[in-house]
């Protein structure tokens, strides 16, 4: 079969190239089209099946349908406090204000909410809130907003190429000038000119052994663009661990169960029968935060109370059958495909799985530009709202505000730009490295390092986090780095997935040095950052550690809020509505 670098390199160009063709990338594209703006949206995997998909539980709006007392200044103090007072306030304001204007344009495109008998859009507690304020479509919410931008792009007449991989961001005097990239299907080589480039590839949570990430998704290539175009990581180490993915079968391992299955009555048991939650929080039981019931999860299992498998158990037995129909529709047919489990009946055997990168690339909260020139960035790729403990339902609602920011602000930037440098330097280092990887003759191949990876995150970055284990990481990962460097890809008649595996490893490789590196200068337990040799929260601490290939890591002091919600912010959780599912 021909080499990738055999066949002839296409050419193409665009006003703005939008990296990622999830729930970020469609919104930013249609902002972008809907101005008039010539717009490319890429991916490497399948527009309908973007990870936007697989999210559940809704979106968050401080609409005030349920609860008239309900603002936008609440939704940023819930968020603020949630995030362990790490979030950027101006990054916060800017999505809760903006909220209500995302769940608009949804309506305005066809989105099916749930909606009151009156008409009025359902708004539910979930993670967190003061009050009701999360809208949702059944447990399908993030397929709900995928389908509804998906249509919208298409009445748009977006160009969208899902089987494009971009391997490289293509920089010239600190400017952005395209991309480097290959087709999956047929290798060809790929070269993008852009005026500016949306980053909207998703985070890191496919290096840990359970994570909600499917295969070939979420595996650092945001990370590995951004920091190789020059621009710096935020937060990296702050990863949200969700209470329950499955273990089992292994394909699947990490699948979440929906936190509705607790907010419905789910109980928590270990392999004793205990209802363990009592030892943790035996005020909101199975209703406290994702962390504190992730950690519980994994104490658990950690102290030798689990199952057999390394698991607890999460049972919704107890409730009618009508009721997880009616609630729980997708928990229970996929409990029914991947194991031919009937949730009415037994209990559901779940571990604490990587979930969300609350960390990502650093950027401006006015339009999320990343300190290059004409390269934004955007969604999980982000970093910023969430801190290190995302509130639930925020994910959705912020790539809906900050696709619409940045598309209006890439707008802006492409008509004014009134010159273009180009670097052939920079296009050949991207040609040479996927060159080298094609004609290479070593010996080791990506998918057996990219567990390698996922085993050595598990072991020594998860859950509960030390220095003796992060060093013991570090020192892994440096073999890892050193093996990879014998990496080559072997296309086949199926295509060109193992090249595709090959930089997946490379963006994996970075992520998890990133991760490792920050974590080791994190020395504070901080929401879903456990140290076991440094338990307390330290004020001294409260802030990011930026990092880059080159400077390693810095810290960044967190920015005051406004009195506008910090206030709110600084309340006790006892002063939150008692009874509500907290994430």
């Amino acid at each position: 079969m021909m080499t990738s670098s055999a066949r002839h390199e296409r050419l193409l160009s665009t006003s703005v190239l939008v990296i990622g063709t999830g729930g970020a990338g469609l919104r930013a594209s249609i902002e972008l089209a809907e101005r008039g703006i010539d717009v490319l949206a890429v991916g490497k995997r399948r527009k309908h099946d973007a990870h936007t998909t697989l999210a559940a539980g809704g979106i968050n709006a401080a609409l005030g349908t349920m609860d008239p007392e309900d603002s936008w200044e609440q939704h940023a103090a819930d968020t603020l406090r949630e995030s362990y007072f790490l979030a950027d306030p101006a990054i916060v304001e800017h999505v809760t204000r903006g909220a209500a204007e995302g769940i608009s344009d949804l309506e305005r495109w066809g989105m099916p909410f749930a909606r009151e008998s009156d008409g009025r859009i359902s708004q539910r507690f979930f993670g967190a809130h003061t009050y009701r304020r999360t809208a949702y479509a059944g447990d399908y919410t993030g397929l709900e907003i995928q389908r509804t931008l998906v249509r919208r792009a298409t009445e748009l007449q977006v160009r969208v190429i899902d089987t494009i991989y971009i391997t490289r961001i293509l920089v010239a005097d600190g400017t952005v000038f395209g991309v480097y990239g290959f087709d999956v299907v047929d290798g060809a080589p790929v070269q993008i000119r852009a005026d500016a480039v949306i980053l909207a590839a998703g985070g890191h949570t496919r290096i840990w052994r359970y994570t909600s990430s499917r295969r070939d998704e979420n595996t650092g290539d945001s990370f590995r663009l951004a920091a190789l175009a020059g621009a710096k990581l935020r937060d990296a180490e702050l990863v949200q661990f969700h209470p329950s993915g499955l273990i089992e079968p292994d394909d699947a391992a990490g699948t979440l169960v929906s936190e509705a299955a607790r907010g419905e009555g789910g109980v928590l048991r270990n392999a004793r029968g205990e209802r363990f939650m009592e030892r943790y929080d035996p005020e909101r039981m199975e209703l406290s935060t994702r962390d504190r019931v992730a950690l519980a999860n994994y104490t658990e299992i950690a102290e030798g109370r689990g199952t057999e498998r390394g698991g607890v158990l999460l049972d919704v037995s107890h409730l009618s059958r009508e009721v997880i129909l009616e609630k729980l529709p997708r928990l229970y047919r996929t409990l029914i495909d991947l194991q031919m489990l009937d949730i009415s009946e037994k209990p559901i055997e779940v571990a604490p799985t990587a979930h969300y990168s609350m960390g990502g690339v650093w950027v401006e909260p006015e339009h999320h530009g990343t300190g290059i020139d004409g390269l934004y960035a955007i969604g999980e790729a982000s970093s910023g709202l969430h801190g290190a403990n995302r509130l639930g339902g925020n994910s959705l609602i912020e790539l809906l505000v900050y696709g619409r920011i940045t598309g209006s602000a890439a707008a802006a930037y492409v008509q004014g730009r009134t010159a273009v440098a180009r670097s052939t330097d920079a296009v050949a280092e991207a040609r040479a490295e996927m060159t080298g990887l094609l004609e290479g003759r070593g010996r080791e191949t990506p998918r057996r390092l990219q567990r390698a990876i996922r085993d050595l995150m598990t072991q020594h970055a998860g859950v509960v986090r030390s220095e003796t284990g992060l060093l013991a990481g570090l020192e892994t990962l440096a073999e890892l780095e050193q093996r990879e460097l014998d990496v080559t890809a072997h296309p086949d008649i199926a295509g060109f997935d193992d090249l595709a595996h090959a930089f997946d490893l490379k963006g994996s490789l970075l992520a998890a040095r990133a991760t490792l590196e920050s974590a080791l200068e994190r020395r504070e337990t901080r929401g879903c950052h456990n140290r076991s040799d440094f338990p307390e929260q330290d004020d001294a601490l409260r802030g990011s550690f930026l990092w880059s290939p080159d400077a390693g890591v810095e810290f960044q002091p967190a920015t005051p809020a406004p009195e506008s919600f910090r206030d709110l912010a600084e309340r006790s959780d006892g002063e939150r509505v008692a009874g509500t599912l907290l994430e």
